[in-house]
Formats: C-alpha cells, sequence, structure tokens
C-alpha cells in the first residue's frame, strides 16, 4: 500500500520581505484506494498545496514534510516525483510548441517507468484510452495543448494519468472550465482508475475543487475543508453536501476571528 503523507506542511511565496505565507501547517494522508476532496474558497491554499507537492520552484517549503512510502518527496527533484509515482493534472495546462502529444506521452512513460513501452501495445493503449475519453485520434499528432479547448486540455490530462498510472493523483480544479458532458467523461476517467487498480497498486486521488459538482461523479472517502492555509474541518463526503447548502462564509469568519485572536 502506497501512503502520501503531509505533515504540518508550511509554504510561502515570495522572497525577504514580499514573502507571504500561504500554507500555515497542513497534515494530510492519502493512502491507496482512497479519494481525498479539498474544498475551499478562492485563495485559501489549496492549489499551493498541490504545487508544492509537485515541486513548483516558485513554491518555498519552511517547515514540515511530505513523505511517500516512507520517501522524503521534499529531497526529490521534479522528475523524481513523477518517478516515484506523483502525478499532478494541472489546473490551467501549458502548451508545449514544438512536441506532438504521442511523442510526449511515449517519452514520459518512459521516463517514469524507466524503459520504453512497447511500440505496438502503446499505440493500441493510447488510441483505446483516447477513444474513452471522447478524443479525436487526430489529437495524437498534434502538438501538446496547442489550440485546444478548456475541455481537450483537461481530457489530455487524464489520459496521461490512465496511461502513467501514478500511485498518488493530484488533481488541481480538473473541473473548472468544463461543460457537463466534458466533466462527466473526465470524471470517468478517473473512475476507471479507481476502479480497475485495487490492492497495492490501487490509485490514491487528492481532489482538489471549489464545487461540488464533480463529487457527484466521483465520490470521495474524505473531505477536507481548507481556509486561510489550514485544513479547518474534516469529514465524509456529508461534508460535501453541507458545503454546497451552506457555502464557506461560517469557516471564513471562525478563521479571521482567530487570526485576530
Amino acid at each position: 500500500m502506497s501512503v502520501l503523507e503531509i505533515r504540518d506542511l508550511h509554504v510561502t511565496v515570495g522572497e525577504g520581505d514580499d514573502a507571504k505565507e500561504i500554507l500555515k501547517g497542513v497534515d494530510l494522508t492519502v493512502r491507496s484506494g482512497e479519494t481525498h476532496a479539498i474544498m475551499g474558497p478562492n485563495g485559501s491554499g489549496k492549489s499551493t498545496l498541490a504545487y508544492s507537492i509537485a515541486g513548483h520552484p516558485k513554491y518555498t517549503i519552511t517547515g514540515g514534510t511530505v513523505t511517500l512510502d516512507g520517501e522524503d518527496v521534499l529531497a526529490m527533484t521534479v522528475d523524481e516525483r513523477a518517478r516515484a509515482g506523483l502525478f499532478l493534472a494541472m489546473q490551467y495546462p501549458v502548451e508545449v510548441p514544438g512536441v506532438s502529444v504521442s511523442n510526449f506521452l511515449r517519452t514520459a512513460a518512459t521516463a517514469v517507468k524507466g524503459e520504453a513501452p512497447k511500440l505496438r501495445t502503446w499505440v493500441k493503449d493510447v488510441r483505446e484510452e483516447m477513444t474513452a475519453l471522447e478524443m479525436d485520434p487526430a489529437f495524437a499528432e498534434r502538438n501538446v495543448n496547442e489550440g485546444f479547448s478548456g475541455g481537450e486540455k483537461k481530457r489530455h490530462e487524464i489520459l496521461q494519468m490512465r496511461l502513467l498510472k501514478p500511485k498518488v493523483a493530484i488533481l488541481d480544479e480538473t473541473d473548472s472550465g468544463l461543460d457537463v458532458d466534458a466533466l462527466r467523461v473526465v470524471s470517468e476517467g478517473v473512475n476507471r482508475s479507481r476502479a480497475e487498480l485495487t490492492g497495492d497498486d490501487a490509485i490514491g486521488v487528492l481532489l482538489i475543487t471549489h464545487y461540488t459538482r464533480i463529487l457527484r461523479y466521483i465520490q470521495p472517502d474524505f473531505v477536507h475543508v481548507f481556509v486561510n492555509g489550514r485544513v479547518v474541518d474534516e469529514g465524509g463526503k456529508e461534508l460535501a453536501d453541507k458545503l454546497e447548502a451552506e457555502g464557506y462564509a461560517a469557516y471564513v469568519k471562525d478563521s479571521k476571528e482567530t487570526a485576530k485572536a
């Protein structure tokens, strides 16, 4: 069983007098087969958590630990984190001019697995996954994300996840900008990974979102409420239902009152 363990994580953005603490002591554990939803208002630190785990240089870790199966994630380079089994689906996927989707995917799989996948089976796997995600096969020969719509970019992120089979997938606002049909297709891709991989190979999912609509498709085992860089409440799916009905206002108010005290 794989375990991503985050303990007392503190993260800042900026340098010197301009440095601002975003994460203020986050504790979170994600195990194989578990799906955790991170919910909270804008600016609460949700995406900072995702990018800090992935190793984005913009963010400075000032305290705490992140381990995957006991190994120090924070001591790893970005590519080492990917090879260790971490995957990040970005909120705003970047374009990669001059690199086709097919070459990008096979290069990524080779880097993560340590050897190139056999071409015949790889082409078949890519085609099947693209079909399942309702992606035009012609996209395989297009440059990565160039001219892609928001929904197409998000499908490509899930295509990567499906082919790379990480231990833990961090999905940063994957539902952002998706229409109903794209949301369904993307969610089904995540759910296939959850259903197909079991036991020690089961995927752990950290799903970051503002809204509960994606949770109608991807059922979380745990819901964590993020406000002002901290986890302020935790529960099961019923907590998401509460947030749908009541919003974050009470949590934000409590956080401000605590900060004043």
